[in-house]
């Protein structure tokens, strides 16, 4: 019945015993579906991953089933959201159609309509970025996310850096905390210090940025291929709300040259990083991109999270992330 909206028969019965028997834990969903334990489990993982299994309130029972409601408009937009990154995927093959046209017409595009300039082509975006490190006159603000960069990329910056840093220009960096593993970064980033630059970590970034003299922001036209296009932003409005974003993030984040901290229940930001987007059902490659780490790195630190939590799945490690209070619970 339900397998227009994603979930196979299995699933469904799983699903629909949950609703019936709320209190039922896995020995006894076990007896009364007659399925393996294993495969139940499974079944609670792809549950757990469509939100339409959470964590309990009470405590005899470590999880609970969304009511129908919910789970329904839960899975339809789910759905709209496919539909919606479909056709984002049709957006990109029109734009990287326009970038093809562009590499043989204007390389640079002005939106007036929109009071956005387009940058199509990394060419056309490491241009406009030279221009403005010429124009900034008072301050930079930048979020680097993406895990290290190349040692010659960090040595093409120091030229256009140390001009700024000369002129008194505000340089004020944040990369992901992976860079602490990288040392041609640690060299880079201890090069930016002697000469005036800020630089903080963070466990992850929301996207790349660049705000110059807060009066405009460079942003990625696609996140996932930054190299692709970019957009400058002038809107006051806007630019307001991306330099409290910048704030916000540089508050929390971790100044370099200190040593890793760890929360109140010894998880580094790394690992509490990664618990939380483990609740949210991102796979390890998914994680290991937000987290600038490789796929393999990401797996470790979730092995080591469903370890320190004695889970033998990533269902019950959300479970008993909850319990102990590394999570918050759910309304």
């Amino acid at each position: 019945m339900l397998q227009e909206l994603g979930l196979d028969a299995t699933d469904e019965r799983v699903y629909r015993a949950m609703l019936e028997h709320p209190r039922d834990g896995v020995a006894a969903l076990v007896a009364r579906l007659a399925l393996p334990e294993s495969t139940l489990r499974a079944c609670l993982d792809r549950l757990s991953a469509l939100t339409l299994v959470l964590p309990a309130t009470y405590q005899e029972v470590g999880f609970r089933a969304v009511s129908p409601k919910i789970a329904m408009e839960v899975l339809l937009s789910r759905q709209q959201a496919e539909l919606a990154a479909h056709q984002h995927r049709v957006d990109a093959s029109r734009a990287a159609a326009a970038r093809l046209v562009a590499e043989y017409s204007a390389p640079r595009e002005r939106a007036e309509d929109a009071g956005l300039e387009l940058l199509l082509g990394a060419a056309a975006i490491r241009d406009r970025l030279s221009d403005l490190a010429e124009s900034v006159q008072h301050e930079i603000m930048t979020f680097a996310p993406g895990g290290a960069h190349t040692e010659e990329d960090l040595r093409a910056s120091r030229e256009p850096n140390t001009a700024m840093l000369r002129r008194g220009v505000a340089m004020r960096t944040i990369y992901l905390d992976s860079v602490r593993n990288h040392q041609p970064t640690l060299r880079h980033v201890d090069w930016l210090h002697q000469h005036g630059g800020n630089v903080r970590t963070a466990p992850a970034l929301p996207i790349r940025m660049i705000i110059v003299d807060r009066r405009l922001a460079v942003l990625p036209v696609d996140p996932a291929e930054a190299t692709a296009g970019a957009v400058i932003q002038e809107g006051p409005g806007t630019v307001a709300a991306l330099c409290a974003l910048f704030e916000n993030v540089w508050v929390g984040a971790s100044p370099f040259g200190t040593a890793a901290t760890r929360d109140s229940h010894g998880l580094s930001s790394q690992h509490a990083e990664t618990l939380r987007l483990l609740s949210q059902g991102l796979t390890d490659e998914a994680i290991a991109k937000r987290l600038g780490v490789s796929p393999r790195t990401a797996r470790r630190i979730a092995a080591e999270l469903l370890s320190s939590l004695g889970a033998r799945s990533r269902f019950e490690a959300g479970v008993h992330a909850v319990q102990r209070g590394w999570l918050p619970t759910t309304p």
